[in-house]
This record gives C-alpha cells, structure tokens and sequence, in this order.
C-alpha cells in the first residue's frame, strides 16, 4: 500500500486507525486472566446506527448493536463462555477517501459451556471517516 495523502492524511496513518479499531473491536469480547470483557467498546468504534450480520448459517442474521451486544454480554459474564478471545490472522484493507473495506481472517478460542473450542472465520468490516475520526459502520461474517 502506497504511503500517499488521503485527503489530507497519510494511508498509512488512516491504516493505523483502522488496524487499531479492529483491535479494539476484537478486545471487546476477551475475557482471559480474570479480566472481563469491555463491550461498551463496540459502541465506541461504531456509528450508533451501526450494523452487524452473522452469515454463518442459512440465513443471515441481522443486528443493530443493543441486539448483538446484549447475549454476547450475558455469555462473556455468566460462565457460558470463560477465557475468551478472538484475533485476526490475516487482514486486507482497502481505503479510498472517506471510506474503507477491510477483510479479515480471524481466529478464536475459549470454553464454552466448559468445552474447550477453537474457531475462525471471516469477517468484511467497512468504516467512513467521521468528524470524530474513522468509525466502524458494518461487519459481516461467517464462521469456518
């Protein structure tokens, strides 16, 4: 990715904005060593009209983010899903102007329900440029 301006700002700049909104996304729902999540987190990298899909079944499942936080919440903290993270392996982000396209290849692991588990998957996230900075407009993905 060429280091050029866009609009005004530097790729690579806008490129560590995004790279730290899907860190922060991601580190949402960790709750290893006796840390519980952070799920306010979610409201924070989104637009308040945000959206996110689950597509991993045979129908996609649509969210705004009270629906999607509200059972992740209840699982992270009442022992249905314990030492808890998630983490992208691979990622591609395209950015052009004020909007951006990223996909990523994510893992994950826990105990759910007291079963160790392993996981990964895809995810398609979009962001535009806000006046308070980049921010996360919607997320699609599919478990493997």
């Amino acid at each position: 990715m060429e280091d050029v301006p866009v609009e005004g700002v530097l790729v690579s700049e806008v490129k560590a904005e995004i790279d730290q909104l899907m860190r922060a996304f991601l580190g949402a729902f960790t709750n290893t060593d006796g840390d519980g999540p952070n799920l306010a987190t979610i409201r924070e990298v989104f637009l308040p009209q945000g959206m996110i899909i689950n597509n991993s079944g045979p129908r996609p499942v649509v969210y705004d983010l009270d629906a999607f936080i509200a059972p992740r919440e209840r699982m992270l903290t009442d022992g249905t899903l314990t030492d808890f993270s998630e983490w992208e392996v691979h990622e591609r982000t395209e950015i052009y102007g004020s909007v951006a396209h990223r996909f990523s290849d994510y893992a994950k692991s826990g105990f759910r329900d007291g079963q160790w588990f392993e996981g990964a998957g895809r995810k398609t996230t979009q962001f535009v440029r806000t006046p308070a900075g980049w921010r996360m407009s919607s997320m699609a993905w599919d478990d493997a």
